[in-house]
C-alpha cells in the first residue's frame, strides 16, 4: 500500500526526505500552498487530498476524535529537538507508522 502524507508546520520541511527513504509520499504543507493556512484549512485539505496527516499540533488529534471522516493524523509529542535528533527518533518508529495505518488506526501517538 502506498502511504501519502502531509508534514505540518511544525514540523521541518526536511522530514518530508525521511517518509521518501522508505517509499512514501510526503509534502511539506509549505510546498502545497498551506503555510499560512489555519488548523480547519489543513485539516480539510488533507482529508480531500486522503493523506496522513503528520503534526505536533494537539488541535489535530482532537479533531481527529470529533471527525471519523477525516484523515489519520500521526501527532508527534516529541518535544522541542533539532532536527537532527527528531529524525533519529523518528526514524525507527517509522515503518511501526506505517503498520498501525494499514491496521486502520486513526490517530497515532509517536513519543
Amino acid at each position: 500500500m502506498t502511504h501519502r502524507f502531509l508534514i505540518d508546520a511544525q514540523l521541518p520541511p526536511g522530514m518530508v526526505d525521511l517518509f521518501a527513504e522508505i517509499g512514501a509520499s510526503a509534502r511539506h504543507v509549505t510546498e502545497v500552498g498551506l503555510g499560512a493556512a489555519n488548523d480547519r484549512e489543513i485539516w480539510l485539505w488533507a482529508r480531500q487530498d486522503g493523506v496522513a496527516l503528520v503534526t505536533k499540533d494537539q488541535d489535530f488529534a482532537g479533531f481527529s476524535r470529533h471527525d471519523p471522516s477525516g484523515p489519520p493524523v500521526i501527532w508527534v509529542r516529541l518535544g522541542n529537538t533539532t532536527n537532527r535528533a527528531l529524525r533519529q527518533a523518528f526514524a525507527p518508529i517509522l515503518p511501526l507508522v506505517l503498520e498501525a495505518l494499514d491496521r486502520g488506526e486513526r490517530l497515532i501517538e509517536v513519543r
